[in-house]
């Protein structure tokens, strides 16, 4: 089977002649480690998205060939390409951000109060300077789907979705979920705001690339280490809703959905099977509940795994042998539905290359 193939038939629940392997996005310093380790020739302009979120702060994409020369050096089976952390694809005249969460002012804390720290009106946020769609551009995006394409490697791409880590950003984290409480339509009439610009920019994103995708990939972290952020009722109250107009969105595309969030959401996976998620990421083990056997006993006929390899002890800090052992574990547990990958996509440096191609390998294997 050809990488594509393979993972196409994972998500489809059709029998593939071994599980999937995608070794996630290194972090840049990571990246020129291993670059060195197989002699690729990083020629690429790097460059970071401007504050869309917490989260893509965190992440980097290079234009050109050596994020793919990687992944093929590391027998990956597909690649993550989404135009929302492409700088390339913001294309504002003054230079101004997709999402000026702090009001131009640098960032110090998670718990920074955003732009809508004081906000207690709806008409504050109707008046707010949202992005203009007008601002995109998805050439890049598309010329490297075709690329990885023409490789055989499947695609996850579309765009991003982080609505929960903007909303978040935009009041500040504690605000943000005081005001849940304290002024509920405030945190709804911007959060709307946020989704439905993305539902809009999904649809240019996917009206464009669908038909080069083998799965919508977005994420939201709205998990700890011990729980969920946010409790339940909460969730369901300000964060279920708009997780399935994105959702239903990406499918009447015809595509499979891959969610991404880091920490313990045991809770509202049943939620999120039910509102359409095909498949979970990065299934961070060492948070309470995502361990292997209790995701594998609730929901293994539901969902298609990935991640599930520790990076907070194993990767960075145990044997090659030890990690070969823990994939064969892992594959057990998981069956066929898997995609062996890292417990958080971005590897830092302190995670081996001669960890990493021992994950590689283990995954590898053909049955």
């Amino acid at each position: 089977m050809t990488s594509r193939e393979r993972i196409c038939a994972i998500l489809n629940h059709e029998p593939a002649d071994r599980v999937g392997f995608w070794p996630g996005n290194p972090a840049d310093d990571t990246k020129t480690l291993y670059y060195k380790h197989f002699g690729i020739q990083d020629t690429s302009n790097t460059s970071k998205m401007s504050d869309t979120g917490r989260h893509a702060q965190t992440l980097t994409i290079k234009t050109g060939h050596p994020d793919l020369e990687l992944a093929l050096a590391l027998k990956s089976d597909l690649m993550w390409i989404s135009p929302e952390l492409d700088a390339a694809t913001w294309q504002h005249p003054e230079n101004k951000p997709m999402w000026d969460v702090l009001g131009g002012k640098p960032r110090t804390s998670l718990s920074q109060p955003g732009v809508f720290a004081e906000c207690e009106s709806v008409k504050e946020v109707e008046a707010f300077d949202w992005p203009n769609l007008d601002y995109l551009d998805f050439s890049a995006s598309l010329a490297n789907i075709e690329e990885t394409r023409a490789a055989g490697l499947a695609v996850f791409g579309g765009m991003w979705c982080p609505f929960f880590h903007i909303a978040c950003d935009l009041f500040g984290m504690e605000n943000y979920f005081i005001k849940m409480h304290t002024h509920p339509a405030v945190v709804e009439a911007v959060t709307e705001q946020i989704v439905a610009f993305y539902l809009q920019a999904n649809q240019r994103c996917l009206d464009l690339m669908a038909s080069k995708l083998d799965a919508a990939f977005f994420g939201n972290d709205f998990g700890s280490q011990r729980d969920l952020l946010i409790g339940p009722r909460m969730f369901q109250k300000f964060v279920l809703p708009y997780f399935k107009q994105l959702i239903e969105q990406m499918k009447s595309y015809g595509l499979k959905v891959v969610l991404h969030s880091c920490g313990s959401i045991v809770k509202v996976i049943p939620l999120l099977i039910e509102a359409g998620m095909d498949a979970l990421h990065p299934l961070q083990t060492r948070a309470a509940g995502m361990d292997a056997e209790n995701l594998a006993r609730q929901f293994r006929g539901d969902l298609v795994f990935i991640g599930g390899v520790d990076t907070q002890d194993l990767l960075p800090f145990q044997s090659p042998a030890a990690v070969r052992q823990e994939v064969r574990r892992l594959k057990q547990v998981f069956g066929e539905r898997f995609i062996v990958s890292p417990s958080h996509e971005a590897l830092l440096p302190n995670v081996s290359i001669e960890n990493t191609l021992a994950m590689s390998a283990e995954a590898t294997i053909i049955n």
